[in-house]
């Protein structure tokens, strides 16, 4: 086990010897919005670029390895998670915020310098390593920003007994969730204009001259409280979460597609999810210092919202990959031009979720907002199960609309509400088990979504896969694209059942009222 022990106690301050301001914190917040949108943006914009990229690495064999070049970046995003919420708590969230993107950049210009798919493919396991540590970390860096505004404004005594300050913390970490989720939306587009119009080394190589200027004034704006406390770095707990993590998305990404289900490689593969699962659970309940004390679960609100964030990620891969699929399979729209039909839905979470923030910041309920939210979700895929193949673009628009005012809500308020209740020694690991649960939640959903499209369209179509309906014509290309949009209209019936769930789930968590 590793100690760190940090220095005594003492306000950081700015060059001039006084402690950071109002202007410092805003500087500081803009800096970590950057962050979380480089982050989340480079986490799926990979998936419209593809073609150009394996038409000039490996046009032969290069088809074959997309699967790993899209899974590359959230398998070592996820499985680096838990350890990064520890080290946050231990040694200070500015140190890791610093390091993540310091290793995010890195791999990015690795990315962009590959003469390879393997090159391409290793270095962008390398920029998941930090762009995982970026989503999480930032967030607990914006929550510790509000908390250092506010004491500074004087407001410490509104602080509950816990010495969890409430109030501008909240708002801070709401917008960052906004524009993660707002990133999520447009991702795919941006990487598709980008490799249309720039090539697709730029898809990484834009990344540095931002990154490197966020890096360069993180370190000269961002002031924290400095570490006090002795702590141990459970690595061997945080080496089974990644062994089960990884386990577990293999099984999602491979499952159906690369191996049927019942294949060897697919079984071990869960026996391994299963026991490094078994491991990890004993190891928490063992360690001194687990990377994800059980104890968090004792808490109603961590533990609802933990489940409630798993079925949000379930719900949004739903939502918009099947979206996507849709209107580039039964509509014939670019994928290019298919990522517009997002921007309602990231203007939807936006406006809303800045709304939400501040209304919750004036002392309205942020249990209100998580239920509203799945409300709201629940009725927008609803509406996308009546899709059919002539259905009006501007009903799914609208309906794109509606599901980002549903999830504008649940994002921000979630990560709130999980950072409220989390002991404030345990900020990081509560912050970074928020991620991992909706990033588990995304692969299982990825998973469970393309089973049933995959199933209810070999029992409704003409013979062949989904992938075989570019080739049709005449009457049985007429009969594959019902089937395809039956199948996707299930898919989106499950999704809906999955938001109903977060509901019922929603309206059991504790009345919670943040002060303004």
């Amino acid at each position: 086990m590793l100690e760190t022990k940090a220095a005594p106690a003492a306000p950081e301050s700015t060059a001039a010897g006084q402690p950071a301001g109002t202007h410092g914190t805003t500087i500081a917040v803009a800096l970590c919005i950057v962050t979380i949108l480089l982050a989340v943006l480079d986490s799926n914009i990979v998936s419209s670029a593809t073609v150009p990229i394996v038409r000039d690495l490996d046009p032969v064999h290069g088809v074959d390895r997309i699967p790993w070049l899209i899974a590359a970046y959230q398998l070592a995003a996820t499985a680096a998670l838990p350890l990064y919420g520890k080290l946050c708590d231990s040694l200070g969230a500015k140190k890791i915020f610093i390091g993540a993107l310091a290793t995010f950049l890195t791999g990015s210009a690795l990315c962009g310098m590959a003469q390879s798919m393997g090159e391409l493919i290793a270095a962008r396991a390398f920029q998941g390593i930090g762009g995982g540590g970026l989503m999480s970390v930032t967030m607990v860096v914006l929550r510790q920003l509000g908390a250092t505004d506010e004491a500074q404004e004087g407001k410490a005594k509104e602080s509950d007994d816990k010495g969890k300050p409430k109030g501008g913390g909240d708002k801070k970490g709401n917008i960052g969730g906004i524009i993660a989720g707002a990133g999520m939306a447009l991702g795919p587009w941006l990487g598709g204009a980008l490799a249309d119009h720039a090539g697709w080394r730029w898809i990484f190589y834009v990344n540095l001259p931002v990154g490197i200027a966020v890096l360069t004034a993180a370190i000269l704006v961002v002031k924290l409280p400095a570490r006090t406390t002795r702590h141990r770095i459970d690595f061997l707990g945080a080496g089974l979460a990644a062994a089960f993590s990884t386990a577990l998305l293999l099984v999602t990404e491979w499952g159906g597609e690369d191996y049927a289900w019942t294949s060897p490689t697919i079984i071990g593969l869960s026996l391994a999810a299963v026991a490094a699962l078994g491991l990890f659970l004993r190891r928490q309940a063992t360690a001194a210092e687990p990377i994800l004390p059980l104890s968090l679960f004792s808490l109603r609100t961590m533990r609802y919202g933990f489940a409630i964030q798993g079925l949000v990620g379930v719900a949004m891969m739903g939502s918009i990959v099947y979206v996507m699929i849709y209107l580039q399979v039964v509509r014939g729209i670019a994928a290019t031009s298919a990522g517009l039909f997002l921007v309602p839905m990231a203007i939807g979470m936006t406006v809303v979720g800045l709304l939400s923030g501040s209304l919750v910041a004036a002392g309205w309920s942020q249990k209100t907002f998580v239920v509203s939210g799945t409300v709201f979700a629940s009725a927008a895929l609803a509406l996308l199960t009546t899709l059919d193949t002539d259905t009006g673009l501007w009903t799914l628009r609208g309906a794109m609309l509606l599901m980002g005012i549903g999830f504008g809500q649940l994002i921000g308020q979630l990560i709130q509400l999980v950072q409220d209740t989390a002991p404030p020694s345990q900020l990081g690991v509560a912050t970074t088990g928020v991620r991992f649960f909706q990033t588990l939640g995304t692969a299982l959903g990825a998973s469970l979504f393309g089973a049933v499209l995959s199933r209810v369209y070999a029992a409704n179509g003409p013979g062949g896969s989904t992938s075989d309906i570019a080739g049709l014509t005449g009457t049985a290309r007429r009969q594959a694209l019902d089937a395809f949009v039956s199948s996707a209209d299930v898919v989106f019936a499950c999704a809906t059942g999955v938001m109903v769930l977060a509901l019922i789930l929603a309206t059991r968590l504790p009345g919670t009222r943040t002060k303004a």
